[in-house]
């Protein structure tokens, strides 16, 4: 069994056919710098050219999933060049773990903020933890969501929640988003890595090629072009980070 090294996240396969990708900067909730967007996008690009994989877990370290942008190492862009390449680097990290082929289980633990709350939503079964909460700022910062959200968001709870979620930024509680249909399940925290191993045994034990069929096509047809809808998402985010609002809401959040 193949395990990947890598600066920021760990992959290491935790029984027969599964991988586990973990967020691993515990210090700091797992929250988002430069180099942990890079590599959980090799990460899941890795897991999915991997032979042996045939599942993959998506979790974070520590008490967190993910608090989203780390505040501490917050590098402003100071052109579009270098928001585009930042907001490219996330929509990567996406790409390869809702438009790739194989099965992805969310094991989501206390904080899922902003894009850590993105990448909750990218995974195929999203399993958190009864204590964990989630919630977008990024409206409120004068920024825009990414992951494919403006596409995935409404097909999961509805163009009116969606909208909720989106503008106003509130926060929601596991049980909350289980009722809303964007959690599939919540679990006892204590019962959320078995859950998560359970379901991705499962997952692994089917045959490859009708479970890739299954998610091109769910991901296809359940939701509004997410190439497209990542695209607009990103020259949103672009805009406003070249906007001098967003530097002083920044800097009071």
């Amino acid at each position: 069994m193949t395990d990947f090294t890598y600066d920021t996240v760990l992959s290491a396969m935790m029984a027969e056919g599964v991988r586990c990708i973990t967020l691993n900067r515990p210090h700091s909730l797992n929250a988002m710098n430069r180099a942990l967007i890079d590599d959980v996008a090799r990460a899941f690009e890795d897991a999915n050219a991997d032979p042996a994989t045939r599942a993959i877990i998506f979790t974070g370290a520590g008490k967190a999933f993910c608090a989203g942008d780390d505040r501490r190492e917050h590098v402003h862009p100071t052109c579009e060049e270098e928001a585009r390449d930042l907001v490219r680097a996330i929509q990567r990290a996406t790409d390869a773990i809702v438009l790739n082929h194989k099965p992805v289980v969310g094991a989501i633990n206390g904080w899922a903020v902003g894009g850590g709350f993105e990448w909750a939503i990218n995974c195929d079964f999203p399993i958190w933890a009864a204590s964990a909460r989630g919630f977008f700022p990024e409206v409120s910062l004068n920024l825009f969501v990414t992951g494919g959200v403006s596409s995935l968001l409404p097909a999961l709870v509805g163009l009116n929640k969606a909208r909720e979620m989106l503008f106003f930024g509130d926060r929601y509680a596991a049980p909350d988003l289980l009722a809303m249909g964007l959690a599939w399940k919540c679990v006892p925290d204590a019962d959320l890595m078995p859950e998560a191993l359970s379901t991705a045994r499962r997952l692994a034990d089917l045959p490859p090629l009708a479970v890739r069929a299954m998610k091109r096509v769910l991901n296809a047809t359940a939701m509004t072009d997410p190439r497209r809808a990542m695209d607009l998402e990103t020259e949103a985010t672009i805009a406003g980070f070249m906007d001098p609002e967003t530097t002083r809401r920044l800097r009071d959040f």
